[in-house]
């Protein structure tokens, strides 16, 4: 962690990509899903894979930055539990706003759908995750129809989505989230448009909300908040509330030297594996 804060997340992520399990995995790098804007995803497959559930992992960064390779310990823990992983790059800002990113990402889920059979994947069983801000990407995809329908999918579709410290809601945008307020705007009503939580209708997919208590970046309450919108709709959310859990440490609870910190790993297969088939 103070690796992190100093700025050496290349270091602190090396260190923990270097504990991946490498026995039964096979990774693909640099697969191309948008050639015009030079994204590429990697694909962690188990190989003995058939029909297995697959992840779409949307990392952190703030909007503002973030690499797939860092978060090679993810994918490679899900692929080591039958798992096919997705981690695909996406543009940041201030190269593109909302509507940048986010196409990108319906982008990837679609490519995800169309070639998860290649990898062993059932793309019937297609979950989409994400952390920090990759979580509230991950949620929009979840809660906002727009996006899939750009790419001839719908949120129904999902087996289902997995938040982890994500940012569901957010209206109106304290003064001080100056990339925000640059990203969305200083408008609440055009806000709410970024807002995962104000597309909430009762036709989204299952969702399991991981937030660590200590998190004092993203505050819990996103994701309380996001289980009581789905509940309201009568859908399926589970939330988990990791006491004396922050913010970074939820994610890095899914490595292997971390995993005493957080049940991070143990919650999500065990969603991922009650919904896959339902």
């Amino acid at each position: 962690m103070a690796l992190l804060l100093g700025g050496c997340e290349g270091t602190l992520f090396a260190g923990l990509n270097a504990t991946n399990p490498r026995a039964g995995i096979e990774l693909r790098r640099d697969i191309a899903f948008d050639a015009a804007h030079g994204l590429d995803l990697d694909v962690y497959r188990p190989l003995s894979a058939t029909h297995a559930p697959v992840v779409v992992f949307f990392y952190g960064g703030s909007w503002v930055k973030g690499r797939r390779q860092w978060y090679r310990f993810v994918g490679a823990a899900l692929a080591a539990h039958g798992v096919v992983a997705v981690i695909p790059d996406y543009r940041k800002y201030p190269q593109v706003g909302l509507d940048g990113y986010m196409r990108d990402a319906a982008q990837a889920l679609r490519w995800t759908r169309d070639h998860a059979a290649e990898f062993g994947g059932d793309p019937h069983a297609l979950f989409v995750m994400g952390h920090s801000s990759g979580g509230h990407i991950a949620a929009l995809l979840a809660t906002d129809p727009s996006w899939l329908a750009a790419e001839g999918m719908q949120p129904r579709e999902l087996a289902g989505f997995i938040g982890l410290a994500g940012v569901y809601d957010f209206v109106p945008i304290p003064a001080y989230e100056t990339d925000m307020l640059a990203m969305f705007g200083r408008d609440p009503a055009i806000q709410l448009l970024a807002e995962p939580v104000h597309y909430v209708r009762g036709a989204e997919p299952p969702m399991l909300l991981l937030h660590g208590t200590a998190d004092h970046e993203v505050a819990p309450s996103n994701s309380l908040s996001l289980a009581h919108a789905m509940k309201e709709h009568g859908e399926d959310a589970t939330l988990r509330l990791y006491p004396g859990v922050a913010h970074s440490a939820l994610l890095f609870a899914v490595s292997r030297p971390l995993r005493g910190h957080a049940p991070t790993l143990a919650d999500l297969l065990a969603f991922i594996h009650a919904h896959a088939h339902d």
